[in-house]
């Protein structure tokens, strides 16, 4: 009888269960650091490309039209063009800047050829969104602007983004056709894409501009030794319980 109570010992049968079970971990953990070290090259390149484009010289509107219409990437692209400010028609998108909250201030500008594109001029303090408060500020007449190409998005970015307020002239994302239509423009007399404004000087000191977020996060490195680090220490605790199962079944049999 102890014979056979010995032969049933679990701790003399392989486990089969549990190292499938560990391999799949294993796979899937080796698969998600891998997956980071991908993601990794694809950061530092795109990085390298924005670092590269945001100090290039700028180019006239006109060429940035052509790419956007080819389908091309303009994103972060140095563009100047000219035109007098519509601040009548401003549009207001939530945002905080320097730890304060209040809104970026997105101004159409008509160009010469009675087009606009509309501007982000920068940061207002939250009590400064009303332009009577900011008189200095409504720069009048004939204008150059220097600043990066942005797209617009397709759609709303997440359903955690509260939805815009275009009654209340409140932008939670940057809704292009709705800023136009609650502006009064023609969609089809304005630039597809927005414009963010260098940092210059303007009187009464609102808008701050140059408010441009160009840091991006990359932290793929980080992650993918984390998830090699947890497919590690995976594999040495399954290799110690063979061990251990190994001592138990050779104790068992002395």
């Amino acid at each position: 009888m102890t014979g056979s109570a010995v032969g049933r010992d679990p701790a003399r049968g392989f486990p089969w269960v549990l190292s499938i079970v560990t391999l799949v971990a294993l796979a899937i953990l080796l698969a998600l650091g891998t997956w980071q070290v991908q993601r990794l090259a694809w950061k530092e390149a795109l990085i390298a490309t924005i670092d590269s484009r945001v100090a290039a010289s700028p180019v006239p509107l006109a060429e940035v039209e052509r790419t956007a219409a080819s389908g091309g990437d303009f994103e972060y692209q140095p563009v100047a063009t000219s035109g007098t400010y519509l601040h009548a028609k401003e549009q207001f998108f939530f945002a905080t800047h320097d730890g304060q909250s209040g809104w970026f201030v997105y101004t159409p500008l008509q160009m010469e050829d009675g087009r606009a594109v509309f501007v982000n001029r920068g940061f207002v303090p939250y009590d400064r969104k009303s332009p009577e408060t900011r008189p200095e500020g409504l720069i009048g007449g004939e204008i150059e602007v220097v600043g990066l190409a942005r797209t617009a998005p397709d759609g709303k970015p997440s359903w955690l983004v509260p939805d815009n307020q275009p009654a209340a002239n409140v932008f939670y994302w940057k809704d292009l056709a709705a800023m136009t239509a609650n502006a009064g423009l023609d969609p089809k007399t304005v630039v597809p894409f927005f414009v963010d404004a260098r940092k210059t000087d303007v009187p009464g000191g609102y808008p701050v501009g140059g408010v441009t977020i160009v840091e991006m996060p990359n932290n793929h490195l980080q992650y993918a030794v984390t998830w090699y680090g947890l497919a590690a220490a995976l594999l040495g605790v399954y290799i110690a319980m063979l061990l251990r199962r190994g001592r138990t079944s050779s104790d068992a049999r002395t």
